[in-house]
């Protein structure tokens, strides 16, 4: 089975958040089955830098005139899974982000730039004599590869089938009409049962028209976005695919993220015997970011983007229940620059209960993830979440909304024996509230609590179990006429 895996972004290599980590990590578990995948991705400077390159190269001549493009052969340098990097200049020459000329303004030629993504994995997969290698399914990543299969149709070509996984439909690669001529699609596409999209076009709605099936991070989210709320005008679609969407919930990097052998952690912790190990890291963690040190005191985390997506604010509006319990707040990330400083200020306000980390700082991510008691997620929705799957991984008990991937990867405490978190429904101010209460009594139980690090710790989110489900898919795909 050969898979080419088509990513804007791909972990180690580049990376802004989930979509990175399930393109490096998803085609080396897959290859440890025995499944011959390989990667494809722009060229950007820090990817160029950081990959293993061959020398051996691949001229494409200049498919989208904006200047000569070809294929870099080479390996990821973590897992050694073959890599092919699209170089053009013109278009991944750049430094910094790579959507974006600075935060909140997007590359004007971003329709173009992933157009040529696009483009290049649809050569690949349609013309045998282009190189030796021909996959059998491409499995294309959110809106920046949805032309995949729009060139793969435009082409005529029925071989070989687009998977096209949404990682978050709130991010739609939406264009004027007249990138059509430009990126050399056809105009009868522009229609509403094609890639038009109240006037527009869409990116990720053709990703979702074309492919032969669409797969999401989490199964929930899968169910969640054919309904009005979440389907963002794109629903009707969604439920007209059908039996043709599947959703898959990520895995982790289990080795990366090992309770025992993690480097970055104050002391390793036994997943048959936590508390020794959260207790040496809880106390590292309250002195790096300057929180009080008496061991009994709950402690909340937050390892996050600041968007509304994610509702930081709705933990603003909940600090003063938290603090009323006698709590502290660990928070780490960065985003929107009003939460910044409304964070900030609260830290400035309660020093030594509140500690805030702007920014990113993978040594601190680990720590908080293993010293914290909870973690606070309340996203107003979640495709997936990986911050849970840490948490959980290290005994820590995420504080979760019941939302997509939240919903599939935390139980309740309050709904059996076996359950691993707390899970509220509403995303509103006393909702946090009541959940910060209910995780305080639950931290009050000592014996409760560590049956909940216990059950949480036992729990498998590795790789492998998501590569056997896609694998299973894949199989599917190749089976159809």
């Amino acid at each position: 089975m050969k898979i080419l895996f088509v990513s804007s972004e791909v972990y180690p290599l580049v990376k802004t958040g989930g979509l990175g980590d399930v393109a490096g990590a998803l085609p080396a578990a897959l290859r440890a089955m025995g499944v011959d995948a390989r990667i494809l991705m722009p060229a950007y400077p820090d990817a160029m830098g950081r990959a293993t390159l061959t020398g051996r190269t691949l001229g494409l001549g200049d498919p989208l005139g904006v200047g000569e493009t070809r294929l870099l052969e080479g390996t990821m340098p973590d897992t050694g899974c073959p890599l092919w990097l699209l170089d053009c200049p013109p278009m991944y020459e750049r430094s910094g982000d790579p959507y974006m000329v600075y935060p909140g303004n997007d590359w004007p030629d971003n329709f173009k730039r992933f157009a040529l993504l696009s483009k290049a994995a649809a050569m690949i997969g349609a013309a045998g004599d282009l190189m030796d290698w021909r996959p059998d399914v491409i499995h294309a990543h959110d809106w920046q590869t949805g032309l995949v299969p729009a060139y793969l149709k435009a082409w005529s070509v029925r071989r070989p089938p687009v998977l096209f996984t949404i990682h978050n439909l709130h991010y739609m690669g939406i264009f004027g009409q007249e990138i059509l001529e430009i990126v050399g699609l056809p105009l009868d596409q522009f229609s509403i049962n094609g890639l038009e999209y109240h006037g527009l076009v869409s990116m990720l709605k053709a990703g979702i028209q074309y492919s032969q099936a669409v797969s999401t991070v989490s199964p929930s989210y899968a169910r969640e976005i054919q309904g009005p709320q979440e389907g963002r005008g794109l629903d009707g679609l969604l439920r007209q695919r059908g039996d043709s969407i599947h959703g898959i919930l990520n895995g982790i990097d289990v080795d990366a993220w090992n309770p025992l052998t993690d480097p970055y952690l104050a002391a390793p912790i036994d997943p048959t015997n936590p508390e020794p190990g959260k207790a040496a890291n809880k106390a590292a963690l309250k002195r790096q970011m300057g929180l009080d040190g008496n061991g009994s005191t709950p402690l909340f985390g937050i390892v996050s983007r600041f968007v509304e997506q994610k509702g930081i604010d709705l933990v603003l509006g909940a600090i003063g229940r938290l603090l009323g319990e006698g709590a502290q707040l660990a928070v780490l990330g960065s985003g929107d620059r009003n939460l910044e400083y409304e964070l900030n200020r609260a830290a400035s306000h309660h020093p030594g209960r509140i500690g805030v980390h702007i920014g990113y700082d993978e040594h601190l991510s680990h720590l908080l993830q293993a010293g914290s008691d909870f973690l606070l997620v309340p996203s107003r929705f979640e495709p997936c979440g990986l911050t849970q799957l840490y948490a959980l991984r290290y005994g820590t008990a995420p504080v979760v909304r019941r939302t997509g991937g939240l919903a599939d990867s935390v139980r309740s405490v309050d709904e059996g024996p076996d359950g691993t978190g707390v899970v509220f429904d509403h995303a509103f101010i006393d909702a946090v509230e009541w959940a910060i209460g209910r995780a305080v009594s639950l931290y009050r139980d000592p014996d409760a609590m560590a049956r909940v690090r216990r059950t949480a710790m036992a729990q498998d989110f590795s790789w492998k179990r998501s590569a056997e489900e896609y694998f299973g898919l894949y199989t599917d795909l190749m089976a159809r006429d």
